[in-house]
């Protein structure tokens, strides 16, 4: 089956809140008095491996639950499948855990093309798709695809939120623009135009793309800044945005540079890019930074650091993919939570529609998780941040996304 990583984890956490399973239970595939299985999808392998932290941690926490008596006395069993960050081998990996190991629901598989390739599948087979590692747009159409919702702020407001940031600051701004050549660097880029407006369309003076597959960025970012732009609006997974950044200063250049969140990482992006190199650049938040004095203090963020140490002691605390994936678990837990006795896919889809002002510990204060069965954006508010060179430091108000 080509299969590169299987984590088949048990962990749980005691929930007094949730009933006791005695009468009322109701079950489908994937669930029983003992057990919830999970499945998941992400890059442990190719260009997208970075974001592979975010299934260890997910795994990890998983196991402590397990070890603190389960959710409701079951269990947790995630199933965690290596991708490759490629469509095809998503598809095959999906279709193993549907059809073979039978979870109950998947969540947080990442990545806009893999998601692509099987969100139809997925609801067609009437299995929850929850809390994708992604903000594509489309990921909120409960009317047509009524089995996925996705997790991050969507991608299209963040872009927007950027374009209109620049127009308001500055009006006169030349703008390069480095995108993915697919459905999530399209959309980021939609949306960012969107923000600048007609009047604002003009200012952008050259856009390029990269695939996946490529080596390296760097003739890109050359290009970009042989076109005189002093703005630069840098979208890209991990891998490329390190690189970017890098190659950015290394050859002098000097714009304004705004980064998709999704690569905002002080440990898997900006180290590896340099910190020193990575000052000055603007991107937003709405989960805690691991690196961010202010949370010192924070009862959520103390547990987390307490978390990596027991349970991950070789990943690196720092990296904002680590506590992402913490605030992804904790909703799945209250998911859950919601769910009771009741542990059909129907319920869970039912459940993941009517989560009402949760608030995350890992997110940012006020920044609260609400859907309902007409809107299935998690997420309506944002923070703007620029980078000092240890830490993201927010500036403004926070804004809506939707």
């Amino acid at each position: 089956m080509g299969i590169q990583r299987r984590n088949v984890l048990a962990g749980g956490l005691a929930l007094a809140a949730l009933p006791a399973i005695g009468q009322g239970k109701q079950y489908g595939p994937g669930a029983s008095d003992t057990e919830i299985k999970i499945g998941n999808t992400i890059p442990y392998s190719g260009p997208a491996s970075a974001y592979g932290i975010i299934g260890r941690v997910e795994a990890a926490y998983f196991k402590m639950l397990n070890e603190q008596g389960g959710i409701g006395g079951r269990k947790i069993n995630y199933i965690s499948l290596d991708d490759g960050y490629s469509p095809p081998k998503a598809v095959e990996m999906i279709r193993r855990l549907v059809e073979q190991d039978e979870v109950l629901f998947t969540m947080s598989t990442l990545g806009t093309p893999s998601n692509s390739a099987i969100h139809k599948y997925m609801n067609q087979k009437k299995v929850p798709h929850l809390f994708l590692a992604t903000g594509a747009s489309k990921w909120n159409d409960p009317k047509n695809f009524p089995w996925t919702m996705g997790f991050n702020p969507n991608y299209e407001s963040e872009g927007r939120l950027y374009g209109q940031d620049i127009l308001r600051n500055r009006p006169t701004a030349k703008v390069a623009v480095l995108y993915q050549n697919d459905d999530y660097g399209k959309d980021y880029l939609k949306g960012f135009m969107e923000g600048l407006g007609e009047k604002g369309k003009g200012l952008v003076v050259k856009s390029v793309s990269y695939e996946v597959t490529d080596p390296t960025v760097d003739s890109q970012i050359v290009t970009l800044q042989s076109s005189g732009a002093d703005t630069f609006f840098n979208i890209t997974t991990p891998k490329f945005a390190a690189q970017a950044i890098r190659k950015v200063a290394d050859i002098g250049w000097k714009p304004v540079h705004y980064l998709n969140q999704v690569s905002s990482s002080v440990g898997s992006v900006l180290k590896p890019a340099g910190l020193d190199k990575s000052v000055g650049l603007i991107s937003m938040q709405y989960i805690k930074d691991p690196t961010e004095p202010r949370w010192a203090s924070d009862a959520a963020m103390k547990d987390y650091f307490a978390f990596m140490k027991k349970y991950l002691p070789n990943e690196d605390p720092a990296d904002g993919s680590a506590t992402y994936a913490m605030a992804v678990s904790q909703l799945t837990v209250q998911l859950l939570k919601q769910c009771g006795n009741n542990l059909t896919r129907e319920n869970v889809m039912k459940q993941a529609a009517s989560i009402k002002g949760f608030q995350i510990p890992m997110a940012l204060p006020g920044v609260l998780a609400d859907t309902s069965a007409g809107d299935y954006a998690l997420f309506q508010t944002m923070q703007l941040v620029k980078f000092d060179g240890k830490t993201w430091q927010g500036f403004g108000e926070p804004v809506a996304v939707r």
